[in-house]
């Protein structure tokens, strides 16, 4: 995203200040809460404290050997990329925002069924200024950096006029592009790294290359190599939302970006206060952009150094509006003139889209609420007792669902009649005019995933099946603030498998398959997993993709925040 240095995972109500961790309830199975209900859902009591997953901690720039218990398949070869905050305050001035907290990458190598871990802070611009001066110099989507003590009165109250300038804190995602990889944030600014000691290599500014203040954590990449993004430009009427395309080679050795170009561009219903997105999904021959009614007051965010505002109190949630679909032919450019609606929800990653018998299927993770967006503030989870659960409780939970868009929409199209007509779907696509579709989704799961607090970080087998009809997804369960268990839903009947053990909290999952996988499912599933009771208690977990049944664990003694997305690059690469 162009406009914030934000990743949304859930939404929770800020609610009061923090307190100390108190002894968790450790329970032998999932809890099962009590029949009070909040948003619709089960509220959940007794929640462990997980302030230490959100704590400061010390890079480890040399390999150390993890200790492996059970089996960790030889046929791994490669490397898991992990990304997330790392450091949370500077001096005496601490940051508000999980999301403000400085980038700290790291690397779990996989060889000859032993692992060694290494991580490294980013040295983005952000991270040597505050490291300098040992104060937050540099403002992030939830913290704004105070003026300078140094400077007189007249200089600080002067300062409160200059213009914000977004951070370089590239610290939610590992992506590639031309063979290279980078850390991004959602601002104009990524970072090339060593994927092997990663090490900062080059700072690389999007607005150098095409007329866009930014881009998205999430690109996809087509099969010959071509990566797709969004990202919006301002002008003096507002913003605009683009469709990005990256050139799959270089022309040097130095290049980075250059031969990108905006594929087309389309107008926010009110320019003033566009959507935000995370992400957005790709068929083979669409990109799908969701225009969600999670918006953005650009007038109060550019005024926000001035008023003395954090920037993230620009965005709001509006119930009123619909969500919009729009299509973009990936080859021409062309947006698609039917748009198709859906009522407000929020969304922030998508797990697949495809194309089959004149139907566009778009697979997402998705909330009925968005309204408290801003609030995931460290206070909240540090807290403990009553008033974590009561943060917990007021979450809109996350689900998979599909929604199913009709393509051939002509003006003799039937209106006011369900047009999907594909087999055991429960999913409707009403024709209300020759451009406007309005949709309702299916669940893509049972009702046991409600015991598991909803779905999210989801992951598929990408290269074989991204763009494509498939079976399998993965993902965290959230019966906490942050991912409590590993899960494998099988569309086939919408059936679960579950890894889960009370006080332990496992990261994004990413699916690697073996090289000789015929089923969709061949392969693993890698998770770091975090222990907030015993200290330097973490370990690279590695599931068997297709059974769910733990084959191994590699055990590092060093600790590790909570962190946010990642991807395995094999040593052949």
């Amino acid at each position: 995203m162009a406009h914030a240095h934000i990743l949304i995972l859930l939404s929770a109500r800020s609610l009061g200040t923090s307190s100390s961790c108190a002894m968790p309830r450790v329970k032998s199975q999932a809890p099962a809460g009590n029949n009070q209900l909040t948003n619709g859902f089960k509220e959940l009591h007794g929640l462990q404290c997980i302030a230490p997953l959100v704590q400061t901690v010390e890079e480890t720039p040399e390999p150390i050997p993890a200790r492996v218990k059970g089996t960790i398949p030889t046929w791994i070869k490669g490397s898991l990329l992990r990304n997330g905050p790392g450091k949370f305050e500077f001096g005496n001035q601490h940051y508000n925002h999980w999301f403000d907290g400085m980038a700290l990458m790291h690397r779990f190598q996989i060889m000859d069924g032993q692992v060694t871990y290494r991580s490294r802070f980013l040295r983005s611009d952000s991270y040597n200024q505050n490291s300098e001066r040992n104060r937050i110099m540099v403002s992030e989507f939830g913290t704004l950096a105070f003026p300078d003590p140094c400077k007189n009165i007249f200089l600080r109250f002067l300062s409160r006029f200059e213009m914000m300038k977004p951070t370089d804190n590239a610290s939610v995602s590992f992506i590639k592009y031309k063979g290279d990889y980078f850390v991004s944030t959602e601002t104009n600014f990524m970072h090339k790294v060593d994927p092997e000691t990663l090490e900062t290599k080059q700072k690389v500014d999007w607005s150098k290359f095409i007329a866009v203040n930014g881009a998205t954590a999430h690109p996809h990449i087509d099969p010959d190599g071509t990566a797709y993004n969004m990202g919006n430009s301002y002008d003096r009427k507002g913003a605009l939302y683009n469709i990005i395309s990256v050139p799959p080679a270089k022309e040097g050795p130095n290049d980075t970006l250059k031969g990108a170009k905006v594929l087309c561009s389309i107008s926010p219903t009110d320019r003033t206060r566009p959507s935000y997105y995370h992400s957005f999904a790709m068929s083979e021959n669409y990109v799908v952009f969701i225009e969600q009614p999670i918006k953005m007051n650009l007038l109060k965010m550019a005024m926000s150094k001035l008023r003395g505002e954090n920037f993230s109190n620009g965005i709001y949630w509006d119930p009123n509006q619909e969500t919009v679909f729009h299509l973009i032919n990936k080859q021409t450019g062309m947006v698609s003139p039917v748009k198709y609606h859906a009522k407000a929800l929020s969304t922030f990653h998508q797990i697949n889209a495809f194309e089959e018998g004149g139907f566009l299927m778009v697979d997402m993770c998705c909330s009925d609420d968005g309204q408290a967006i801003n609030n995931f503030l460290i206070q909240n989870l540090r807290k403990s007792g009553e008033a974590l659960d009561k943060v917990y409780n007021s979450l809109a939970r996350t689900f998979p669902r599909r929604f199913i868009l009709p393509l051939n929409i002509t003006g003799d199209t039937p209106l006011d009649q369900n047009l999907n007509t594909r087999p055991n779907s429960s999913a409707t696509a009403v024709c209300h005019s020759k451009d406007k579709v309005f949709c309702t989704f299916e669940d893509l799961h049972g009702d046991d995933l409600l015991d598991y607090g909803g779905l999210e970080f989801p992951h598929i087998h990408y290269n074989r099946f991204n763009t494509k009809p498939y079976r399998y997804f993965y993902g965290c369960g959230f019966r906490h603030l942050v991912g409590d268990s590993l899960i494998k839903m099988d569309l086939d009947g919408k059936k679960l498998k579950v890894w889960y053990q009370p006080g332990l909290y496992p990261s994004e999952p990413v699916f690697v398959p073996s090289p000789d996988a015929t089923e969709e499912d061949d392969g693993v599933i890698l998770s770091v997993v975090l222990k907030p009771t015993e200290d330097r208690s973490t370990f690279l977990l590695v599931l068997d993709a297709r059974t769910f049944e733990e084959l191994g664990r590699a055990e590092v003694p060093v600790n590790i925040p909570y962190g946010f997305h990642g991807t395995f690059v094999s040593a052949e690469n």
